[in-house]
């Protein structure tokens, strides 16, 4: 098998075989879901656990942020989390310092308070891996599923794609950038991606919460928007139409996929938040968002499941591109 997710159809026929033995665990392993829900009386404990295996200079910042996004779009408030560290043999004392001073920094700037995990130097290990496991919680009322969208949604999406696959590119892939004649200065500026406008969803998708009822919010990662989509819409069992004129494409995005060969809607998009509200809703939201300085963007609508996933081209209604694996795996895989 290639590096990347399970496809949808095998990880589904591996999570059928689970057993949900505990009546408080309302929504547990399935595909296109963004974390756990578990019934704490008032309110629902909100789990997830996500790796950081791509990008390798912010470890430690990242993992606190990949994770808090997939609670953050439940409509939850990330509180805990707790990280396993794999380091490779020779790493310095000092490297592992930096690691755990971006995990404590990224988990103030949150709000969230690291309880523990595990750390070891791991046998033939090429680069750190962080897994983290965040807890959050988010009343009744407020909780937001992957597959609440129904035909007639509309399909927002925010700051534009793919921000995390641009940035890592950036901090990855330099010397294959600068062969293929970007400039220092695009690349350096595409590194502070990560942090302007950022890869974090948690402001736009608690606006979108207190704002307006949303159906459905996704957090688009490997396998990019296309992947997204595809999942809000599995897990929905709907069908969706996007519009390629309409997609936020990351003009360093455009450079990037155009000078090493990869296509921005199959490349990690973390920092894009996808959302499903009513086509009368959709302004408002929009407009939510603009006043706190996050472009937003209506890119399609939910459709009957009957009527596929299609993107709207210069050349026509075409099927929504799929992807094996993620862009940027594709591209590591050359290394």
């Amino acid at each position: 098998m290639k590096a990347g997710k399970l496809s949808l159809e095998f990880l589904e026929e591996l999570l059928n075989g689970i057993n949900v033995k505990d009546p408080r665990v309302v929504l547990g392993a399935k595909p296109g879901e963004d974390a756990a829900l578990i019934d704490f009386d008032n309110k629902y404990l909100v789990t997830k656990t996500d790796p950081i295996t791509f990008a390798t200079d912010l470890i430690g910042w990242y993992v606190v942020q990949v994770n808090a996004n997939d609670l953050a779009v439940m409509g939850a408030t990330p509180k805990w989390i707790m990280v396993t560290l794999l380091l490779p043999e020779g790493i310095s004392e000092n490297e592992v310092k930096e690691i755990f001073r971006q995990l404590i920094d990224a988990c103030d700037k949150l709000n969230v308070t690291l309880i523990g995990g595990h750390t070891e130097i791991t046998y033939q290990l090429p680069r750190p891996i962080a897994i983290g496991s965040m807890i959050g919680e988010v009343t009744k009322d407020r909780v937001v599923y992957t597959s609440g969208a129904s035909p007639g949604d509309s399909i927002l999406l925010t700051k534009g794609i793919a921000l995390e696959g641009t940035a890592i590119l950036a901090r990855e892939a330099e010397f294959d950038l600068r062969k293929a004649g970007v400039s220092t200065e695009v690349v350096e500026h595409a590194k502070s991606l990560l942090f302007k406008p950022g890869i974090s969803v948690l402001q736009e998708a608690s606006i979108a919460c207190d704002t307006v009822r949303v159906s459905a919010m996704h957090d688009p990662t490997e396998g990019g928007l296309a992947t997204g989509l595809m999942e809000l819409a599995k897990g929905a069992k709907v069908g969706l139409t996007v519009e390629a004129s309409k997609i936020p494409i990351l003009p360093e995005c455009s450079l990037f996929c155009s000078a090493l060969g990869l296509d921005p809607m199959g490349l990690i998009a973390s920092g894009s938040l996808i959302a499903t509200v009513s086509p009368t809703d959709a302004p408002k939201l929009i407009n939510a968002w603009k006043q706190l300085g996050i472009k937003g963007y209506e890119i399609g609508h939910i459709t009957e499941l009957s009527e596929g996933l299609t993107i709207n081209t210069d050349h026509g209604s075409e099927h929504l591109p799929f992807f094996e694996r993620d862009e940027l795996a594709r591209f590591l895989a050359k290394d």
